[in-house]
C-alpha cells in the first residue's frame, strides 16, 4: 500500500512539472513565432496584427511537437531535483524505495503522454497547421505558400492516353489540390515534346487540371496567353495529395492510408513512413528522456554538482536531438530505413540512461 501510494504520488509530480515545463515552451515558442510572423508580414498589404495572431497560434501545435522530448527531459529533472531538495527522496531511500521505483510511475505517465500526443494530439496538431497554411495563403493571394520543400518546389509525373506531362509547382494548398507557379511539360505518346506552360495557379478538378493565367510555349510557335487552360489528368486528388502534402500535416491515423496509396502508384513515401514510426516510437521516446533525466538527477543536493547534472542532463537531450535530426536525414536521403531512422534515438537515448543508472545505483 506503501509502494502504490509512494507512486502515485511520485507519477502526479511528474506529471505537473512535464505540464508546466510545457506550457512555458509553448509560451516561448509561441512569442518567437509570432515575433517572427510579424517580421514576415511587414511587407504583406493585407497582414494585420490580429491576422497574424490568428496565423501564429495554429502553427504553435506542430511547433511543440518537435521539443515535446525536451519538454519531458527538462520537466523530469525538476521533478527529481525538488524531490531531493525537499529531502523526499532521502526519506524514500531510507524506508527501502530504490530508484527503480522512483523511475516506473514517471515512465509509465511518460508513455501514456507520448499515446496521447500520437492519437490526439497530433491529428489536432497537422489539422490547424493545415488550416494556417490556408489562411496565409488567403492573405498572400496567389504568392507561393510555405509548403515549399526545396528551391525546385515539388514534382510529379502523369500519363494519360494524349501522352505523358510532367508537373512543377512551387508552391501548395489544400494538401496539393491547389497549387502555385506551376510550370507544366507535356510530350506525345511517343515521347516527343510538344508543349511547356506556365501558369500563376493550377486547381485540380475531376480529369483535369485547371490553369489560370496560363502562358504557352509551343515548337515553332508564339507563346500564347491563355486566361484558363485544361490539362488532362487521370490522377486523383488523393495520389496529389500523396505527392505535394509534406508529412507534418497528414495526421496519424491517416498516415497509413497514405503510405498504401503511394506504394500503389508508384510514388516516393519514406518521409511518410518516417513521420508514421516516429509517432508510433514516440512514447518510448518520452520514456527514454525520463531514464536520461533520472541518470543525472537522482543525486542528493549535500552531494553539490547540481549545476553539472543539469548541464550534463541538457547535453544528453541536445546530441540525442543531433542524433535524431541525422537519422532523418538520412532516412530522407535513403541512406537508412524509416524504421531504423525512428527508433535508433530511441534505443540509444533508453540504454544510455538505463545503463548510466544501472551503473550508479548497483554498481
Amino acid at each position: 500500500m506503501i509502494a502504490g501510494t509512494l507512486s502515485r504520488y511520485f507519477g502526479m509530480r511528474f506529471l505537473i512539472s512535464v505540464l508546466g515545463t510545457f506550457i512555458g515552451v509553448v509560451a516561448l515558442a509561441g512569442m518567437i513565432d509570432y515575433v517572427e510572423m510579424l517580421r514576415r508580414g511587414a511587407d504583406w498589404p493585407q497582414a494585420t496584427p490580429l491576422l497574424l495572431a490568428k496565423i501564429s497560434m495554429l502553427r504553435i501545435p506542430q511547433l511543440t511537437e518537435r521539443i515535446m522530448p525536451f519538454s519531458v527531459l527538462v520537466g523530469a529533472m525538476s521533478c527529481y531535483l525538488s524531490l531531493s531538495r525537499r529531502l523526499e527522496l532521502v526519506v524514500a531511500r531510507a524506508a527501502g524505495v530504490s530508484a527503480w521505483q522512483f523511475v516506473a510511475p514517471a515512465m509509465i505517465v511518460a508513455v501514456l503522454l507520448g499515446a496521447f500526443a500520437t492519437a490526439i494530439y497530433n491529428p489536432i496538431s497537422a489539422t490547424l497547421h493545415e488550416r494556417s497554411k490556408r489562411l496565409e495563403a488567403q492573405m498572400l493571394g496567389e504568392a507561393p505558400s510555405a509548403l515549399q520543400q526545396s528551391s525546385n518546389g515539388f514534382w510529379v509525373r502523369q500519363k494519360t492516353d494524349d501522352g505523358a506531362a510532367i508537373i512543377n509547382a512551387k508552391s501548395s494548398r489544400e494538401q496539393g489540390s491547389e497549387l502555385g507557379n506551376v510550370t507544366i511539360f507535356t510530350f506525345d505518346t511517343d515521347g516527343h515534346f510538344q508543349l511547356r506552360i506556365e501558369a500563376k495557379s493550377a486547381t485540380l478538378s475531376p480529369g483535369y487540371w485547371l490553369l489560370q493565367d496560363a502562358r504557352v510555349y509551343g515548337s515553332g510557335t508564339p507563346p500564347k496567353d491563355q486566361e484558363s487552360y485544361k490539362l488532362n489528368t487521370n490522377l486523383t486528388l488523393a495520389q496529389v495529395r500523396e505527392s505535394f502534402a509534406t508529412p507534418e500535416t497528414v495526421p496519424f491515423w491517416q498516415l497509413p492510408a497514405y503510405i498504401e496509396m503511394a506504394d500503389r502508384a508508384g510514388l516516393a513515401a519514406a518521409g511518410y513512413r518516417l513521420q508514421y514510426h516516429e509517432l508510433i516510437s514516440r512514447p518510448f521516446l518520452l520514456a527514454a528522456m525520463v531514464l536520461l533525466a533520472a541518470s543525472v538527477s537522482l543525486r542528493f543536493f549535500r552531494f553539490g554538482g547540481v549545476q553539472k547534472m543539469v548541464l550534463s542532463g541538457v547535453g544528453a537531450g541536445f546530441l540525442l536531438f543531433v542524433l535524431s535530426k541525422i537519422t532523418e536525414d538520412m532516412s530522407k536521403s535513403e541512406l537508412l530505413s524509416p524504421i531504423a531512422a525512428a527508433w535508433l534515438p530511441v534505443l540509444v537515448g533508453g540504454l544510455t540512461g538505463f545503463v548510466t543508472l544501472l551503473y550508479q545505483e548497483d554498481g
